[in-house]
């Protein structure tokens, strides 16, 4: 066998048994979450600025087959985990839009946007 099919076999087994998580790069902003409901409907935990959330771009949110789904989030050397509870839709492929809790656990909220590195956990 060669190394080229070994190796592709042994993708496809790890993918198989769900041991294999992407790693998704985009950049990250921070919005006001509210007291409503995001686009994932009712959340069975806390809801709002003070909350580890965070809003998926279009694709990602995949017509709301991730909801509730935690992400974790790195930036320069920091980890936070979020849940997932809306959609954003202005966000570009990749990107996320994070309660200011959130945001302010990876960088301050003065820098606005920063690049990140996330993954469902």
């Amino acid at each position: 066998m060669s190394i080229k099919a070994l190796f592709s076999s042994a993708v496809v087994v790890l993918a198989i048994a769900g041991n294999v998580q992407a790693t998704i790069f985009g950049d990250a902003t921070f919005y006001f979450p509210g007291t409503q409901p995001g686009a994932c409907g009712e959340f069975k935990g806390p809801h709002g600025t003070a909350d580890l959330i965070v809003a998926l771009d279009p694709t990602q949110y995949a017509g709301g087959s991730n909801c509730f789904r935690n992400i974790g989030i790195h930036h320069n050397n920091k980890y936070v985990k979020a849940t997932v509870v809306d959609l954003c839709p202005s966000c570009s492929p990749g990107s996320i839009d994070l309660s200011p809790q959130t945001f302010s656990r990876l960088e301050s909220l003065d820098v606005g946007m920063m690049k990140v590195k996330w993954s469902f956990v």
